[in-house]
C-alpha cells in the first residue's frame, strides 16, 4: 500500500555533487522520521542522515558538513544533497520512513546506486 520511490543516483567524480530524492505514496496518515541509509559492498548498512517531522536533523560523522537532509511534509518527500563526494561515499543509498498507515509502518525504498570514481 505504501511505496518509497527513490531517484538521483549515478556516477560522479570525486569532489562532485548529487541530489537524491525519495517520495512516499499510498495510504498515508502521517510520516514521523525520514532517514537515509547506505550500504557498500562488504560493509554493514549504516545510517547517513535523519530528519524528524519538525525538521530536526542528525548526521553520521563521516558526512557532516558535506551532506544535507531536507523534507517537504506536504509532498511526503525527503532529499539528500551530497557535496564534496569522496570515493568512500560509494554505496547503495536507501530511503526509510516511519509511516502511519494508520499504525506505524517501516517503509524502505528500493535503493539507488551512488558511485564516486575518477
Amino acid at each position: 500500500q505504501v511505496q518509497l520511490v527513490e531517484s538521483g543516483g549515478g556516477l560522479v567524480q570525486p569532489g562532485g555533487s548529487l541530489r537524491l530524492s525519495c517520495a512516499a505514496s499510498g495510504r498515508i496518515f502521517g510520516i514521523n522520521a525520514m532517514r537515509w541509509f547506505r550500504q557498500a559492498p562488504g560493509k554493514q548498512r549504516e545510517l547517513v542522515a535523519a530528519i524528524t517531522s519538525g525538521g530536526s536533523t542528525n548526521y553520521a560523522d563521516p558526512v557532516k558538513g558535506r551532506f544535507t537532509i531536507s523534507r517537504d511534509n506536504a509532498k511526503n518527500t525527503v532529499w539528500l544533497q551530497m557535496n564534496s563526494l569522496k570515493p568512500e561515499d560509494s554505496a547503495v543509498y536507501f530511503c526509510h520512513a516511519e509511516i502511519l498507515t494508520p499504525a506505524f509502518y517501516n517503509a524502505w525504498g528500493q535503493g539507488t546506486q551512488v558511485t564516486v570514481s575518477s
